[in-house]
């Protein structure tokens, strides 16, 4: 495994607002070098709705001598938009390539899902509604590799156009991709759960038969007893409000970071012997999604930060400057960035 990464977050668009609020440039850079410096971190996966934040997130990871995915995470938008998003976006990725990093781009992430007119619904919340819903998801997946393809196809050229890097995109299984396009295949299924454990091994094999470096993208587990069994489904214990707010859990949970901490361990070390070339753990803060002293209140607990944002407008104490505490998981990470680093630089394991 080359690269081992996390993902982070510049507001991701719903029901007008983000999930970055507020978005302080002088706290992304901070946390960049802390992804970089404390966790061991070779690359950042920068995610968001926002062209201006995703170009300054990605200007200040390369600062930190990061490798920078750059990596547009849309809502609500038309294919024409996102289009004009995604090729805007690459002439902005190439102009921070041309100052020295390390930069690939995706085509978007998950499309089908987050794009109007691919799968039936106006709204991020209808789409995803036909996604539970068994009946109506196998009537709309026949088409569904068409019309993802026709339009990543487009995308590829107009970014090859203006951006000179790498290019992949960050799919699901159902949208059926056509990789040849593409110089990296990637995919944000790298969860396990209880239904998928014994088919990883498998999905991930099959990502790298491509012939091409292959890459997760995401994966992870939120922060409460259980979660481990449920996966990248961790957040569905929340309830939101019509402006994308958590209001409540839907049932309770108890906290547990330790489970987070160990679900993540122990898929890193799958994915190092997997043939991947990079992965991305996600993420390192859901700001909207704040830590409360009231369990019932403890919104991160549904979160897959590996740092805890503490509600009210409050710093922390392990970074006085900052609004989050480490979780556990952050020191496990931490812990194993070292690992890399040693290893990487001894002679008897580099010659």
């Amino acid at each position: 495994m080359r690269a081992f990464g996390i993902t982070y977050d510049t507001g991701f668009t719903n029901a007008g607002t983000t999930t970055r609020e507020p978005f302080d440039p002088a706290v992304v850079r901070r946390e960049m070098r802390i992804i970089r410096e404390e966790l061991g971190c070779d690359a950042v996966r920068i995610t968001g709705g926002d062209r201006d934040r995703l170009e300054t997130a990605a200007r200040y990871a390369a600062e930190a001598q990061l490798e920078v995915w750059y990596s547009p995470f849309t809502n609500g938008l038309t294919t024409e938009e996102l289009l004009d998003f995604l090729t805007d976006s690459a002439q902005r990725a190439e102009r921070i390539r041309r100052g020295g990093a390390e930069v690939v781009f995706l085509t978007g992430s998950e499309i089908s899902l987050f794009t109007i007119g691919m799968l039936p619904g106006d709204t991020f919340e209808e789409r995803a509604a036909v996604l539970a819903d068994p009946q109506r998801l196998r009537a709309a997946l026949p088409g569904l590799p068409a019309q993802v393809n026709a339009f990543l196809g487009t995308a590829v050229a107009e970014v090859r156009a203006r951006f000179g890097g790498r290019i992949g995109y960050a799919s699901l299984p159902f949208e059926g991709v056509e990789w040849t396009p593409f110089d990296i295949v990637a995919t944000d299924a790298g969860y396990r759960d209880a239904q998928t454990a014994d088919r990883l091994a498998d999905g991930i094999r099959a990502l790298t038969a491509h012939g091409k470096p292959a890459a997760v993208t995401e994966f992870g587990c939120t922060t409460y007893r259980g979660a481990a069994e449920v996966g990248g489904r961790g957040d569905a214990v929340i309830a939101w409000d019509d402006h994308a707010r958590p209001t409540r859990f839907v049932s309770p949970v108890v906290r547990d970071e330790q489970e987070q901490a160990d679900y993540v361990r122990e898929l890193l070390g799958t994915y190092e012997t997997s043939g991947l070339d990079a992965v991305f753990v996600n993420t390192f803060a859901r700001y909207d999604l704040p830590h409360a002293a009231d369990g019932d209140r403890d919104f991160d607990k549904a979160s897959f930060g590996v740092v805890k944002v503490l509600d009210g407008g409050r710093t922390g104490t392990t970074y006085p400057d900052l609004p989050w505490e480490p979780k556990a998981l952050f020191h496990t990470l931490a812990k194993y960035g070292r690992s890399r680093i040693r290893t990487s630089s001894d002679p008897a394991v580099t010659r």
